[in-house]
C-alpha cells in the first residue's frame, strides 16, 4: 500500500517474520493518527502514562535519559518502521524520554487497537513481541559499545549498525545513508566528548573508511568499517523467524 503510514513497518516485519496477506492487511488497516512534528520534539516523557504507541513513519528519533545534573545519554536511535514505545502496552509508566532527532511523521496507535490486533492476528502479535526482543538485543550491544569499546571502535560499530538497519527498509544507496545528526548528538550516543567524536570521525575519513556530506554518511569501505567496529550483525536478528 504505497504511501501508507505502515509501509516501512510492513516492509520490516515481512522480511523478518512469517506473515500472511491477512496479517499484512490487518496491520495496514490499523487506525493511525499521523502528525508531522518538528525536530527535537519530545513525544514521550519520563513519567508519562501513555494510552497509545507511536510508529515512526518517516524521520529519526532517539531514546534518552537525563542524570540529575542534566547530562543526557542517548540510549538508542530509531528509524522508520519502528515503534519505540511498544512496551507501553504492558509497562504503564514510561521511564525514559523519546524525542524526534529530525522532523518526523509520527503515527499514533491507540493501545486498544494494538491489543485487539494482537488477539485477532497471533502472527502479528508474535512479530511485534519479537521486535521488542530485538530492541533489547540492541540495548545490550549499545551497553558493550559505550562501556568497553574504544572511541574508534564504538563509532564505526554504530555506523555499521545503522547501515544494516536502514538497508532492511530500503533507506541505503550504494553504501550511503542519510542521518541528520550533530556531533553533540553523536557524542551523547557514544558516551564521548564532542572533541573526541570529531577526532574519531576525522580518523575514519583519513583511513578511507567513510566520507560525510552534510546529512549523509558514505561507507566507502563497508567491510572495513565493520572490521574497525568489531561489528557482527547477529544481534539484529534480521533473518526470518522460524
Amino acid at each position: 500500500m504505497p504511501g501508507s503510514p505502515t509501509a516501512a513497518l510492513v516492509q520490516k516485519l515481512t522480511k523478518t517474520n512469517r506473515l500472511d496477506q491477512d496479517d499484512i492487511l490487518a496491520i495496514q488497516q490499523l487506525p493511525i493518527q499521523s502528525k508531522r512534528v518538528p525536530a527535537q520534539h519530545g513525544f514521550v516523557r519520563d513519567g508519562d502514562r501513555p494510552s497509545e504507541s507511536c510508529l515512526i513513519v518517516d524521520g529519526f528519533a532517539f531514546r534518552s535519559k537525563l542524570t540529575p545534573d542534566g547530562q543526557r545519554q542517548i540510549l538508542s536511535l530509531h528509524i522508520p518502521g519502528e515503534i519505540p514505545d511498544l512496551q507501553s502496552l504492558h509497562l504503564h509508566v514510561m521511564d525514559h524520554d523519546l524525542t524526534t532527532l529530525t522532523e518526523c511523521t509520527l503515527g499514533f496507535i491507540k493501545h486498544e487497537a494494538l491489543r485487539e490486533l494482537n488477539l485477532r492476528r497471533p502472527n502479528v502479535a508474535s512479530a511485534l513481541w519479537r521486535e521488542t526482543l530485538i530492541d533489547a538485543a540492541i540495548f545490550r550491544e549499545w551497553i558493550v559499545n559505550v562501556g568497553r569499546r574504544p572511541a574508534r571502535v564504538r563509532t564505526a560499530h554504530l555506523l555499521a549498525e545503522l547501515y544494516e538497519r536502514l538497508e532492511l527498509i530500503g533507506r541505503t544507496t550504494n553504501g550511503s545513508f542519510e542521518l541528520p545528526i550533530t556531533q553533540i548528538e553523536l557524542a551523547d550516543c557514544l558516551g564521548l566528548s564532542v572533541v573526541h567524536v570529531n577526532r574519531t570521525l576525522q580518523e575514519l575519513r583519513h583511513d578511507g573508511l567513510i566520507a560525510t556530506e552534510r546529512r549523509t554518511f558514505h561507507l566507502l569501505d563497508k567491510s572495513g568499517v565493520e572490521e574497525a567496529g568489531q561489528f557482527e550483525k547477529i544481534y539484529l536478528h534480521q533473518r526470518p523467524a522460524l
